[in-house]
């Protein structure tokens, strides 16, 4: 009986991880004694102790502790009741862990819930023992659904979105209903989450006071080329998403546009067991992987270029460098806008040259653009 009472008194008394000593008057020697017991419901404190064992298996690196029993009501928002209107819903990008309380409220709450692929998506409800009804919204049937969305959502109900992984509308579908419902004044509300955008650029090692997002590059192969171009001309760290089975061709390009010796990052597999930010340059990296098939998505970051505030080019060094943009295909004005990023002059003057040196062209397309 004295040793259950020095016990419970120690677990009473403790407030931080270290155990306090026992009374004086106990005969045992001083030993640290565990702050929490094999089974905390054993303990008459079941509210207490209760609570910390909920939060314990929320906050565990194993995305299969969140019981069965537990559900969104686990946590429950001061907040209240949602308003009508589209909710923007991030969602976890691998791991499951990664998703707000907020989230998981707005989930359980909406009338219905968009999903990009209602099988994926029904997985990450199920984990979290939501049962509102799945309606697939994906690329291929936007323009069928937005009608129908559109009808529900002036009806008064709660809508929420989500996409496979990370933010709806960023290089996913969701762009084109929230600007539809913008026009029709319905609230669009986002609910911040995961986006592999942010994750990768944080953890990248380059600058992240400025950057390009440039997401997925077009299929067609001058104009991917072009966007690339243009990309390497920035002074901003450029962030590309790229599927695995373009990651050869992807790196091929870039490493002759931008160049072998430019810096990059090659992060995969976030937030998963298998998580990789691979660094070096280009032309490491068209080495490392052109023989190696990476699976899951990829998101490559290219630092920017490097450009001295006191670079100038001569009167000749211009033209020349406008006249080689002209014979690989571009026009005269995205000949002058890569000219006037790669260097400190001014894109007046750059302009103004190339009237004198190629005619009244430039002038159609530079007004034009």
């Amino acid at each position: 009986m004295l040793l259950r009472r020095c016990h419970s008194m120690a677990i009473l008394q403790c407030s931080s991880a270290l155990s306090p000593p026992l009374p004086r008057w106990s005969p045992l020697p001083r030993r640290p004694i565990s702050v929490f017991p094999t089974s905390l419901t054993s303990f008459p404190f079941p509210s207490i102790f209760q609570a910390t064992s909920r939060a314990i298996s929320f906050f565990s690196n194993n995305s299969d502790s969140f019981s069965n029993n537990d559900s969104a009501d686990t946590y429950p928002s001061k907040q209240s009741p949602l308003k009508p209107g589209l909710y923007l819903v991030g969602t976890p990008i691998g791991n499951l862990e990664d998703i707000t309380l907020r989230a998981l409220r707005v989930l359980k709450s909406a009338d219905i819930i968009l999903s990009e692929d209602t099988r994926h998506s029904g997985k990450l409800l199920q984990h979290y023992c939501i049962k509102t009804p799945l309606l697939s919204y994906h690329k291929f049937n936007e323009s069928q659904r937005e009608q129908i969305v559109l009808k529900r959502l002036q009806d008064g109900e709660i809508v929420a979105l989500i996409s496979d992984a990370g933010t709806p509308g960023i290089s996913d579908p969701g762009m084109e209903l929230a600007k539809l419902c913008v026009d029709k004044n319905i609230p669009v509300i986002p609910i911040p989450g995961p986006s592999a955008l942010i994750a990768a650029l944080s953890a990248s090692g380059l600058s992240t006071n400025e950057f390009t997002f440039v997401g997925f590059l077009p299929k067609h192969t001058g104009t991917r080329r072009e966007r690339l171009t243009v990309s390497a001309k920035e002074v901003t760290t450029q962030v590309f998403f790229v599927p695995p089975h373009k990651l050869s061709q992807f790196l091929e390009e870039a490493s002759s546009i931008f160049g072998d010796f430019r810096r990059c990052v090659i992060a995969r597999e976030m937030t998963k067991i298998h998580e990789e930010f691979w660094r070096g340059t280009l032309g490491e990296a068209r080495q490392a992987f052109t023989a190696n098939q990476l699976k899951g998505e990829i998101t490559i970051l290219i630092e920017g270029m490097t450009i001295s505030k006191d670079e100038t080019l001569t009167e000749s060094q211009l033209e020349n460098e406008l006249r080689l943009l002209i014979s690989k295909g571009h026009s005269l004005s995205m000949a002058v806008k890569l000219v006037a990023a790669g260097t400190s002059m001014k894109r007046k003057a750059i302009y103004s040259l190339a009237l004198e040196k190629f005619g009244k062209r430039l002038e159609t397309d530079f007004n034009e653009d």
